[in-house]
């Protein structure tokens, strides 16, 4: 697909792996291909590692986390005097229009909002529970709780509107709110009659439940700041707990995830030693994310804060429906960092090369694309690296990492040049990481001061996520991208829990795998989830990336998702693909012989694609258990490799 030159490097040395590290860790502009990657400032880590008898690892940062401040409020207030007319964060109104909050506006808001939320006797004991998603108001009141030493859970919406609160009803029970806020009373009223205590007051500016004590928005604003709110935070530690996250519930009820000062400090701090340009260069967001997820509640959210930036709300999700706000969005605004789901970047790339002016304003100001949530398969990868250099004549620097609410989540980072996806990195400054023979890989374990302390009214949980040195067991397995060389950084090789056995004892590595068959399968799928266990042989689950197959297809616009699912010419495409895919297969474990697409989208609200738009394996083989004989079966859904399904 691509014309010019490839670098092209000769090594001779005894050591040719050391050789080339060294090649990569001097060359933060280089060629790839037939263009240079844009010129941004990262890190350099320095890493020491010690490998044991029992085939464990420690890895470690040699150079040293730098000095943090005991709570996110002084980075807030820091930017409300340097740059008090800076925008910190803007939604659109009604009208479309942006509406923004300016750092100084912010720490007068956090001030007066703050001392009205200490008058109504809330604390860690009686906190602040959000079931909102994201807005400014939202935003203030999580800032202005964490300044008064009042915790905030920010709720997926998910639960409040699915029309079924048993897991919100286990939330409130674990938190005891003493206050509940919504943006749209009428919304929520129903999820808050069935699970919120009756005597908890609701704090909205749109609007009052009938029944309930409403508090009004403006009115709490209007509260002047007494010496009270000064003496309350000065007293504040590192230790204090700035927020709860709930984890998702796959595997059980959501756990609520304690999160200190520290935490939210250290991890920011990590994360500008890593995105070094922002030390100089004040990050502008364009973000659609959950504030009820790690990624953008802690990450995104904070490197406003911590970096004096400016985030835009995008009310917009990487579905067929949402995406529309999102490029409206990101026609108007040019982040310089920017997150997305491996979905998402497919949708944006359809949208991009309809519309030259929708990719030369998204790249315009680009210093780094950031992919998470999912694998990115090879041809998403491709098309970002060709669309970044249709507009700017070179590449953009493309990265991931590794990390879950428990870390923060920085915890792992990969900022070299990659000529693939994958590599999720190597460790930030402060974190220690260990792996653990674990059923043939390597289980990774965190410990360092962004690590949380635990579960909140849960110890038997919290005792259990620790191993015996009080690392953080995060559950999931990584390999080394080059071998006993964590220099090179680390692959993601799977959730541990996600791993089976076929009948023969095989174990399968579910997370390589679908990545692998997703990619085989050349944008014709979205993801992929796979079944076998307990059987002879893999079959998969696919989910279709319908743009891609319309393509493909004559007419196929016109189609349901069933008939156009159901072509012969998509049928005969699915199985070359599938045969060449089993031809490279080394054995039982990596060859997938028969797949079915799935005709009914994935539902978000029966758990089976999570909010950031990813595919939650477990919950769809949970939920699809009867087509899990389907598959099979001679039904004539079924695709096989050799060509006659």
């Amino acid at each position: 697909h691509y014309s010019g030159f490839y670098r092209v490097i000769l090594v001779m040395s005894p050591d040719p792996s050391e050789a080339l590290r060294r090649q990569q860790n001097n060359r933060k502009v280089y060629l790839m291909r037939n263009a240079q990657i844009r010129d941004v400032a990262t890190w350099s880590p320095k890493l020491k590692w010690e490998k044991h008898s029992n085939g464990s690892y420690l890895v470690w940062r040699d150079d040293p986390l730098e000095t943090y401040p005991r709570h996110l409020s002084e980075r807030l207030f820091h930017w409300a005097k340097t740059t008090p007319n800076r925008t910190w964060m803007a939604e659109r109104g009604p009208d479309g229009a942006w509406q923004r909050v300016s750092f100084a506006q912010l720490a007068q808001k956090v001030l007066s909002l703050g001392e009205a939320l200490l008058g109504l006797g809330l604390s860690t004991e009686r906190p602040v529970m959000i079931l909102s998603g994201n807005s400014l108001k939202h935003g203030i009141l999580a800032l202005a709780a964490q300044h008064a030493g009042i915790p905030s859970a920010a709720i997926s919406t998910g639960y409040s509107l699915s029309g079924s609160y048993g897991k919100l009803t286990g939330i409130a029970a674990q938190l005891t709110p003493g206050l509940v806020f919504v943006d749209d009373p009428a919304a929520f009223a129903p999820a808050i009659a069935a699970s919120i205590a009756s005597d908890v007051p609701i704090l909205s500016a749109n609007g009052q439940i009938v029944g309930r004590k409403n508090l009004d928005w403006d009115e709490l604003l209007a509260t002047k700041p007494t010496d009270r709110i000064a003496q309350v935070h000065s007293a504040l530690t590192p230790e204090t707990v700035a927020k709860f996250l709930f984890t998702s519930g796959t595997t059980g009820a959501p756990k609520a995830v304690t999160l200190t000062q520290r935490m939210l400090c250290s991890n920011q701090q990590m994360a500008l030693d890593c995105f070094a340009f922002m030390k100089t260069e004040p990050p502008v967001f364009v973000d659609w994310a959950p504030w009820n997820h790690t990624a953008s509640g802690n990450k995104v959210f904070n490197m406003t804060v911590y970096n004096g930036g400016t985030y835009y709300i995008d009310t917009g999700k990487p579905t067929p429906n949402g995406m529309a706000e999102t490029i409206r969005n990101l026609k108007e605004i040019s982040p310089t960092w920017y997150f997305n789901v491996p979905a998402g970047f497919e949708m944006l790339l359809e949208a991009m090369e309809a519309d030259p002016d929708l990719r030369d304003n998204f790249y315009r100001e680009l210093k780094m694309l950031m992919y998470a949530g999912a694998g990115l398969a090879g041809h998403v990868w491709e098309q970002l690296r060709a669309t970044a250099i249709a507009s700017l004549g070179h590449e953009v620097l493309m990265t991931t990492g590794l990390g879950s609410t428990e870390t923060g989540p920085f915890a792992l980072y990969c900022t070299e040049p990659q000529e693939n996806p994958g590599n999720v990195g190597v460790p930030a400054q402060g974190v220690i990481m260990k792996l653990v023979p674990s059923y043939g890989k390597l289980e990774v374990r965190f410990k360092g001061p962004n690590i949380t302390p635990g579960y909140w009214r849960d110890p038997e949980a919290t005792a259990t996520a620790f191993d015996e040195d009080g690392f953080y067991k995060m559950g999931d397995a990584l390999r080394f991208s080059v071998a006993d060389d964590p220099n090179a950084g680390f692959h993601f090789d799977g959730r541990v829990a996600e791993n089976f056995k076929l009948n023969t004892g095989t174990w399968v590595a579910v997370g390589n795998l679908r990545a692998a068959l997703n990619d085989a399968l050349s944008g014709l799928t979205r993801d992929v989830v796979i079944a076998g266990e307990n059987r002879s042989e893999l079959a998969a689950f696919l989910v279709p990336f319908r743009p891609a197959i319309e393509r493909l297809v004559p007419g196929g616009a016109a189609l349901s998702d069933a008939e156009l699912l159901r072509q012969p010419l998509l049928r005969a495409e699915v199985a070359a693909h599938l045969a060449r895919f089993c031809a490279q297969a080394t054995g039982s474990s990596r060859r997938i012989g028969r797949v079915m697409f799935l005709e009914t989208p994935l539902s978000e609200q029966k758990g089976e694609l999570t909010e950031k738009g990813s595919v939650n394996q477990r919950a769809v083989l949970r939920n699809y258990q009867p087509l899990i004989d389907v598959l099979y079966s001679d039904d004539p859904r079924i695709i096989l490799a050799t060509g006659k399904g």
